[in-house]
Protein backbone atom coordinates (compact mmCIF):
# COMPACT_ATOMS: atom_id res chain seq x y z
CA UNK A 1 0.00 0.00 0.00
CA UNK A 2 3.01 2.06 0.50
CA UNK A 3 4.34 1.78 -3.01
CA UNK A 4 0.80 2.81 -4.05
CA UNK A 5 0.35 5.82 -1.72
CA UNK A 6 4.17 6.78 -2.85
CA UNK A 7 3.37 6.82 -6.99
CA UNK A 8 -0.16 8.59 -6.02
CA UNK A 9 1.97 10.99 -4.75
CA UNK A 10 3.99 11.70 -7.60
CA UNK A 11 0.73 11.42 -9.90
CA UNK A 12 -0.92 13.80 -7.79
CA UNK A 13 2.34 16.50 -8.32
CA UNK A 14 1.76 15.85 -12.36
CA UNK A 15 -1.70 16.55 -12.19
CA UNK A 16 -1.00 20.03 -10.18
CA UNK A 17 2.04 21.01 -12.76
CA UNK A 18 -1.04 20.62 -15.56
CA UNK A 19 -3.86 22.31 -13.86
CA UNK A 20 -1.01 25.40 -12.71
CA UNK A 21 0.79 24.97 -16.30
CA UNK A 22 -2.91 25.43 -17.99
CA UNK A 23 -3.90 28.29 -15.97
CA UNK A 24 -0.70 30.46 -16.50
CA UNK A 25 -1.07 29.27 -20.18
CA UNK A 26 -4.43 30.41 -20.38
CA UNK A 27 -3.85 33.60 -18.65
CA UNK A 28 -0.91 34.89 -20.71
CA UNK A 29 -2.50 34.10 -24.02
CA UNK A 30 -5.79 36.19 -23.24
CA UNK A 31 -3.79 38.66 -22.28
CA UNK A 32 -1.82 38.69 -25.82
CA UNK A 33 -4.57 38.08 -28.02
CA UNK A 34 -6.33 41.43 -26.05
CA UNK A 35 -3.41 43.67 -26.46
CA UNK A 36 -3.23 42.21 -30.68
CA UNK A 37 -6.69 43.19 -30.91
CA UNK A 38 -6.43 46.46 -29.31
CA UNK A 39 -3.19 47.02 -31.33
CA UNK A 40 -5.50 46.09 -34.61
CA UNK A 41 -8.39 48.28 -33.51
CA UNK A 42 -5.81 51.35 -32.85
CA UNK A 43 -4.39 50.84 -36.21
CA UNK A 44 -7.67 50.63 -38.18
CA UNK A 45 -7.00 51.11 -41.88
CA UNK A 46 -4.09 53.48 -41.49
CA UNK A 47 -1.72 52.95 -44.42
CA UNK A 48 1.97 54.18 -42.10
CA UNK A 49 2.69 53.63 -38.74
CA UNK A 50 3.70 56.43 -36.32
CA UNK A 51 6.95 55.87 -34.44
CA UNK A 52 4.59 54.76 -31.11
CA UNK A 53 2.73 52.35 -32.98
CA UNK A 54 5.82 51.01 -34.44
CA UNK A 55 7.52 51.20 -31.05
CA UNK A 56 4.28 49.47 -29.39
CA UNK A 57 4.33 47.04 -32.42
CA UNK A 58 7.80 46.12 -31.62
CA UNK A 59 7.23 45.79 -27.82
CA UNK A 60 4.59 43.21 -28.58
CA UNK A 61 6.09 41.30 -30.99
CA UNK A 62 9.13 41.07 -28.01
CA UNK A 63 6.44 40.08 -25.80
CA UNK A 64 5.35 37.13 -27.92
CA UNK A 65 8.55 35.36 -28.06
CA UNK A 66 9.29 35.85 -24.71
CA UNK A 67 6.17 33.67 -23.72
CA UNK A 68 6.40 31.54 -26.43
CA UNK A 69 9.86 31.11 -24.96
CA UNK A 70 8.26 30.99 -21.61
CA UNK A 71 5.79 28.08 -22.31
CA UNK A 72 8.66 26.01 -24.15
CA UNK A 73 10.58 26.19 -20.99
CA UNK A 74 7.46 25.14 -19.00
CA UNK A 75 6.85 22.48 -20.75
CA UNK A 76 10.20 21.05 -20.78
CA UNK A 77 10.13 20.62 -17.04
CA UNK A 78 6.70 19.28 -17.27
CA UNK A 79 8.35 16.20 -18.69
CA UNK A 80 10.70 16.04 -16.04
CA UNK A 81 7.77 16.03 -13.64
CA UNK A 82 5.78 13.22 -15.90
CA UNK A 83 9.31 11.11 -15.93
CA UNK A 84 9.44 11.13 -12.22
CA UNK A 85 6.27 9.03 -12.09
CA UNK A 86 7.87 6.26 -14.38
CA UNK A 87 11.01 6.21 -11.56
CA UNK A 88 8.50 6.04 -8.50
CA UNK A 89 6.85 3.19 -10.44
CA UNK A 90 10.16 1.26 -11.06
CA UNK A 91 11.63 1.97 -7.35
CA UNK A 92 8.34 0.89 -5.60
CA UNK A 93 7.26 -2.06 -7.80
CA UNK A 94 9.18 -5.22 -8.54
CA UNK A 95 9.54 -5.77 -12.28
CA UNK A 96 11.05 -8.74 -12.23
CA UNK A 97 8.78 -11.67 -11.86
CA UNK A 98 10.49 -14.41 -12.74
CA UNK A 99 10.72 -15.87 -9.30
CA UNK A 100 7.27 -16.73 -8.83
CA UNK A 101 6.74 -18.29 -12.07
CA UNK A 102 6.48 -21.37 -12.97
CA UNK A 103 9.55 -22.58 -15.23
CA UNK A 104 8.46 -23.68 -18.83
CA UNK A 105 4.58 -22.89 -18.49
CA UNK A 106 4.46 -21.44 -21.77
CA UNK A 107 7.40 -23.10 -23.42
CA UNK A 108 6.94 -25.31 -26.41
CA UNK A 109 5.06 -25.14 -29.65
CA UNK A 110 1.80 -26.59 -27.97
CA UNK A 111 2.01 -24.56 -25.34
CA UNK A 112 2.22 -21.49 -27.40
CA UNK A 113 -0.30 -22.49 -29.65
CA UNK A 114 -2.93 -23.15 -26.64
CA UNK A 115 -2.19 -19.63 -25.37
CA UNK A 116 -2.84 -18.18 -28.84
CA UNK A 117 -6.25 -20.17 -29.24
CA UNK A 118 -6.63 -18.58 -25.86
CA UNK A 119 -6.49 -14.68 -26.41
CA UNK A 120 -8.14 -15.33 -29.33
CA UNK A 121 -11.25 -16.71 -28.16
CA UNK A 122 -11.06 -13.32 -25.56
CA UNK A 123 -11.32 -11.27 -28.45
CA UNK A 124 -14.10 -12.80 -30.04
CA UNK A 125 -15.95 -13.02 -26.62
CA UNK A 126 -15.54 -9.31 -26.44
CA UNK A 127 -16.67 -8.72 -30.22
CA UNK A 128 -13.30 -7.95 -31.56
CA UNK A 129 -13.70 -9.82 -34.15
CA UNK A 130 -10.95 -8.08 -36.79
CA UNK A 131 -8.39 -8.46 -33.96
CA UNK A 132 -9.30 -11.88 -33.73
CA UNK A 133 -8.57 -12.50 -37.27
CA UNK A 134 -5.67 -10.69 -37.59
CA UNK A 135 -4.17 -12.90 -34.71
CA UNK A 136 -5.64 -16.34 -36.62
CA UNK A 137 -3.61 -15.29 -39.44
CA UNK A 138 -0.60 -14.06 -37.62
CA UNK A 139 -0.44 -17.42 -35.72
CA UNK A 140 -1.40 -20.04 -38.03
CA UNK A 141 -4.14 -20.69 -36.05
CA UNK A 142 -7.09 -23.10 -37.46
CA UNK A 143 -10.55 -21.67 -36.20
CA UNK A 144 -13.33 -23.41 -37.20
CA UNK A 145 -16.34 -21.33 -38.85
CA UNK A 146 -19.08 -22.91 -36.62
CA UNK A 147 -17.04 -21.77 -33.79
CA UNK A 148 -17.05 -18.17 -34.81
CA UNK A 149 -20.66 -18.11 -35.50
CA UNK A 150 -22.03 -18.33 -32.07
CA UNK A 151 -20.29 -15.23 -31.16
CA UNK A 152 -21.02 -13.47 -33.97
CA UNK A 153 -24.84 -13.70 -33.43
CA UNK A 154 -24.10 -13.24 -29.80
CA UNK A 155 -23.03 -9.58 -30.15
CA UNK A 156 -25.17 -8.99 -33.03
CA UNK A 157 -27.88 -9.52 -30.85
CA UNK A 158 -26.38 -7.67 -27.79
CA UNK A 159 -25.75 -4.79 -30.41
CA UNK A 160 -29.32 -4.61 -31.08
CA UNK A 161 -30.66 -4.90 -27.41
CA UNK A 162 -28.52 -1.94 -26.45
CA UNK A 163 -30.35 -0.37 -29.28
CA UNK A 164 -33.49 -1.32 -27.67
CA UNK A 165 -34.73 -3.44 -30.25
CA UNK A 166 -35.99 -6.85 -28.91
CA UNK A 167 -36.65 -8.96 -32.27
CA UNK A 168 -33.44 -10.34 -32.47
CA UNK A 169 -33.23 -11.72 -29.18
CA UNK A 170 -36.88 -12.47 -29.38
CA UNK A 171 -36.21 -14.36 -32.15
CA UNK A 172 -33.26 -16.52 -30.07
CA UNK A 173 -35.19 -17.23 -27.32
CA UNK A 174 -38.08 -18.31 -29.08
CA UNK A 175 -36.26 -21.10 -31.22
CA UNK A 176 -34.69 -22.09 -27.96
CA UNK A 177 -37.38 -21.94 -26.07
CA UNK A 178 -36.67 -25.85 -25.10
CA UNK A 179 -33.23 -25.51 -24.07
CA UNK A 180 -34.01 -21.73 -21.68
CA UNK A 181 -36.74 -24.13 -19.67
CA UNK A 182 -34.31 -26.43 -19.06
CA UNK A 183 -32.09 -24.15 -17.06
CA UNK A 184 -35.40 -22.91 -15.37
CA UNK A 185 -34.23 -19.37 -17.65
CA UNK A 186 -36.34 -16.50 -17.07
CA UNK A 187 -35.19 -14.59 -20.07
CA UNK A 188 -37.95 -15.05 -22.72
CA UNK A 189 -40.52 -13.83 -19.96
CA UNK A 190 -38.52 -10.32 -19.60
CA UNK A 191 -38.19 -9.86 -23.41
CA UNK A 192 -41.32 -10.16 -23.66
CA UNK A 193 -42.36 -8.21 -20.78
CA UNK A 194 -40.23 -5.67 -22.03
CA UNK A 195 -42.14 -5.49 -25.20
CA UNK A 196 -45.28 -5.06 -23.61
CA UNK A 197 -43.98 -2.70 -21.30
CA UNK A 198 -42.58 -0.89 -24.87
CA UNK A 199 -46.30 -0.86 -26.17
CA UNK A 200 -47.61 0.69 -22.90
CA UNK A 201 -45.38 3.73 -23.64
CA UNK A 202 -46.76 4.56 -26.47
CA UNK A 203 -50.14 5.36 -25.04
CA UNK A 204 -53.58 4.96 -25.41
CA UNK A 205 -53.37 4.42 -29.18
CA UNK A 206 -51.82 1.38 -28.75
CA UNK A 207 -53.99 -0.02 -26.14
CA UNK A 208 -55.23 -2.48 -28.78
CA UNK A 209 -52.23 -3.84 -29.67
CA UNK A 210 -50.59 -4.28 -26.15
CA UNK A 211 -54.06 -6.10 -25.05
CA UNK A 212 -53.30 -8.57 -28.35
CA UNK A 213 -49.58 -8.68 -27.35
CA UNK A 214 -50.35 -9.99 -23.51
CA UNK A 215 -51.26 -13.20 -24.75
CA UNK A 216 -47.88 -13.77 -25.47
CA UNK A 217 -47.47 -13.37 -21.04
CA UNK A 218 -49.51 -15.63 -20.86
CA UNK A 219 -47.79 -18.81 -20.60
CA UNK A 220 -46.10 -17.54 -17.77
CA UNK A 221 -49.32 -16.91 -15.57
CA UNK A 222 -47.98 -19.90 -13.20
CA UNK A 223 -44.40 -18.94 -12.92
CA UNK A 224 -44.27 -14.77 -12.39
CA UNK A 225 -48.47 -14.33 -11.47
CA UNK A 226 -47.47 -11.17 -9.32
CA UNK A 227 -45.46 -9.29 -12.28
CA UNK A 228 -48.67 -10.01 -14.40
CA UNK A 229 -50.83 -8.25 -11.94
CA UNK A 230 -48.52 -5.04 -12.28
CA UNK A 231 -48.15 -4.91 -15.64
CA UNK A 232 -51.96 -5.60 -16.36
CA UNK A 233 -52.65 -2.55 -13.54
CA UNK A 234 -50.45 -0.41 -15.14
CA UNK A 235 -52.83 -0.58 -18.27
CA UNK A 236 -55.30 1.59 -16.60
CA UNK A 237 -53.22 4.97 -16.41
CA UNK A 238 -52.38 4.30 -20.46
CA UNK A 239 -54.58 8.17 -20.80
CA UNK A 240 -52.49 9.76 -18.47
CA UNK A 241 -49.10 8.02 -19.13
CA UNK A 242 -47.05 5.06 -17.38
CA UNK A 243 -44.50 7.75 -16.83
CA UNK A 244 -47.10 9.64 -14.46
CA UNK A 245 -48.21 6.99 -12.70
CA UNK A 246 -47.80 4.51 -9.19
CA UNK A 247 -46.08 2.44 -12.69
CA UNK A 248 -43.26 4.70 -13.63
CA UNK A 249 -40.83 1.91 -12.10
CA UNK A 250 -41.76 -0.45 -15.16
CA UNK A 251 -40.15 2.07 -17.43
CA UNK A 252 -36.46 2.86 -15.37
CA UNK A 253 -33.46 2.38 -17.77
CA UNK A 254 -32.00 -0.35 -15.74
CA UNK A 255 -34.20 -3.05 -17.07
CA UNK A 256 -32.54 -2.81 -20.69
CA UNK A 257 -29.26 -3.07 -18.47
CA UNK A 258 -30.81 -6.04 -16.75
CA UNK A 259 -32.22 -7.84 -20.18
CA UNK A 260 -28.33 -7.54 -21.64
CA UNK A 261 -26.87 -9.51 -18.68
CA UNK A 262 -29.64 -12.08 -18.75
CA UNK A 263 -28.81 -12.79 -22.41
CA UNK A 264 -25.57 -12.96 -21.81
CA UNK A 265 -25.66 -15.24 -19.40
CA UNK A 266 -27.86 -17.24 -20.56
CA UNK A 267 -26.74 -17.24 -24.35
CA UNK A 268 -23.24 -18.73 -22.65
CA UNK A 269 -24.74 -21.09 -20.48
CA UNK A 270 -26.49 -22.60 -23.76
CA UNK A 271 -22.79 -22.93 -25.82
CA UNK A 272 -20.96 -24.47 -22.46
CA UNK A 273 -19.09 -21.11 -21.70
CA UNK A 274 -18.46 -19.38 -18.46
CA UNK A 275 -19.84 -15.92 -18.69
CA UNK A 276 -16.86 -14.05 -18.29
CA UNK A 277 -13.77 -14.83 -20.55
CA UNK A 278 -11.68 -17.56 -18.60
CA UNK A 279 -8.42 -14.76 -19.75
CA UNK A 280 -9.80 -11.76 -18.11
CA UNK A 281 -10.82 -13.77 -14.42
CA UNK A 282 -7.06 -15.37 -14.50
CA UNK A 283 -5.57 -11.47 -15.40
CA UNK A 284 -7.53 -10.32 -12.31
CA UNK A 285 -7.00 -13.21 -9.83
CA UNK A 286 -3.12 -12.81 -10.86
CA UNK A 287 -3.38 -9.40 -9.95
CA UNK A 288 -4.81 -9.93 -6.46
CA UNK A 289 -2.55 -12.69 -6.16
CA UNK A 290 0.75 -11.07 -7.07
CA UNK A 291 0.97 -8.87 -3.88
CA UNK A 292 1.58 -11.13 -1.27
CA UNK A 293 3.35 -13.92 -3.53
CA UNK A 294 5.93 -10.77 -4.28
CA UNK A 295 6.06 -10.19 -0.77
CA UNK A 296 6.63 -13.74 0.87
CA UNK A 297 9.39 -13.77 -2.02
CA UNK A 298 11.02 -11.30 -0.68
CA UNK A 299 10.89 -12.15 3.24
CA UNK A 300 12.13 -15.68 2.17
CA UNK A 301 15.47 -14.12 0.09
CA UNK A 302 15.86 -11.90 3.00
CA UNK A 303 16.12 -14.66 5.43
CA UNK A 304 17.75 -17.10 2.78
CA UNK A 305 15.07 -19.77 3.04
CA UNK A 306 13.88 -19.49 -0.68
CA UNK A 307 14.44 -23.16 -0.78
CA UNK A 308 11.28 -23.80 1.39
CA UNK A 309 9.13 -22.88 -1.59
CA UNK A 310 10.52 -25.69 -4.17
CA UNK A 311 7.08 -27.09 -5.05
CA UNK A 312 6.00 -24.01 -7.89
CA UNK A 313 2.32 -25.96 -7.91
CA UNK A 314 1.52 -25.18 -4.85
CA UNK A 315 1.22 -21.80 -2.82
CA UNK A 316 3.53 -21.06 -0.01
CA UNK A 317 0.99 -18.82 1.94
CA UNK A 318 -2.94 -19.06 1.61
CA UNK A 319 -4.12 -16.75 -0.88
CA UNK A 320 -8.04 -15.30 -0.22
CA UNK A 321 -9.46 -14.01 -3.60
CA UNK A 322 -13.04 -13.44 -2.50
CA UNK A 323 -15.75 -15.42 -3.09
CA UNK A 324 -16.31 -14.05 -6.43
CA UNK A 325 -13.18 -16.44 -7.57
CA UNK A 326 -14.55 -19.57 -6.04
CA UNK A 327 -15.63 -22.06 -8.39
CA UNK A 328 -15.93 -25.79 -6.76
CA UNK A 329 -16.08 -27.25 -2.91
CA UNK A 330 -12.61 -27.02 -0.54
CA UNK A 331 -12.38 -29.47 2.34
CA UNK A 332 -10.15 -28.72 5.63
CA UNK A 333 -9.23 -31.61 7.30
CA UNK A 334 -10.92 -31.11 11.27
CA UNK A 335 -8.09 -32.85 12.50
CA UNK A 336 -4.80 -30.84 11.56
CA UNK A 337 -6.64 -27.57 10.21
CA UNK A 338 -5.17 -27.78 6.72
CA UNK A 339 -6.77 -27.81 3.09
CA UNK A 340 -6.86 -31.04 1.60
CA UNK A 341 -4.68 -31.04 -1.94
CA UNK A 342 -3.75 -33.99 -4.46
CA UNK A 343 -1.57 -34.93 -2.92
CA UNK A 344 -3.20 -35.11 0.51
CA UNK A 345 -6.71 -35.94 -0.55
CA UNK A 346 -10.06 -36.42 1.94
CA UNK A 347 -10.77 -39.89 3.43
CA UNK A 348 -14.16 -40.81 4.46
CA UNK A 349 -13.93 -43.19 7.10
CA UNK A 350 -16.78 -45.82 7.31
CA UNK A 351 -19.00 -44.35 10.73
CA UNK A 352 -18.82 -41.08 7.93
CA UNK A 353 -16.89 -38.78 9.11
CA UNK A 354 -14.20 -37.13 6.61
CA UNK A 355 -10.19 -36.78 7.73
CA UNK A 356 -7.45 -36.12 5.48
CA UNK A 357 -5.10 -38.53 4.74
CA UNK A 358 -2.34 -37.22 6.62
CA UNK A 359 -4.60 -36.99 9.63
CA UNK A 360 -5.49 -40.53 8.51
CA UNK A 361 -1.89 -41.81 8.54
CA UNK A 362 -0.91 -40.14 12.07
CA UNK A 363 -4.00 -42.05 13.45
CA UNK A 364 -3.65 -45.49 12.53
CA UNK A 365 -2.66 -47.18 15.70
CA UNK A 366 -1.20 -50.47 14.08
CA UNK A 367 -4.06 -51.80 12.05
CA UNK A 368 -6.27 -50.22 13.60
CA UNK A 369 -7.81 -46.54 13.23
CA UNK A 370 -10.11 -44.98 15.56
CA UNK A 371 -12.89 -42.32 14.46
CA UNK A 372 -11.83 -39.16 16.36
CA UNK A 373 -15.50 -38.44 16.57
CA UNK A 374 -17.16 -41.34 17.49
CA UNK A 375 -15.70 -44.65 18.75
CA UNK A 376 -15.75 -46.64 16.15
CA UNK A 377 -12.39 -48.29 14.53
CA UNK A 378 -11.53 -49.73 11.34
CA UNK A 379 -8.86 -50.59 9.13
CA UNK A 380 -7.09 -47.82 7.05
CA UNK A 381 -7.51 -49.38 4.08
CA UNK A 382 -11.75 -49.17 4.74
CA UNK A 383 -11.16 -45.66 4.96
CA UNK A 384 -12.61 -44.08 1.00
CA UNK A 385 -10.95 -41.16 -0.87
CA UNK A 386 -13.77 -38.70 -1.57
CA UNK A 387 -13.36 -36.25 -4.56
CA UNK A 388 -15.43 -32.57 -4.34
Amino acid sequence: MESCNAVEREVEKVFNKFAGLKDHSTKNLDELCNSIQSIQRELGDGETLTATQTLILTQTVRRIKEAVSRLGQEHKELHSTVSKVGKSIDRNFVNDLTSIATDGAFEGTEKTHLLNEVVCEHFMRQGMLDIADALVAEANLEIAGEKKEPFLELHRILGALKQKNLEPALCWATSNKDRLREINSCLEFKLHRLKFIDLLRQGHMSQTEALYYSRHLSQFASQYPRDLQVLMGSMLYLRQGIENSPYAHLVAPIYWEEICDVFTRDACCLLGMSVESPLSVSIRAGCLALPPLLNIRQVMQQRQVSGVWSNKDELPVEIDLGKDYRYHSTFACPILRQQTTDTNPPMRLICGHVISKDALTKLSNGTKVKCPYCPIEQLPMEAKQIYF
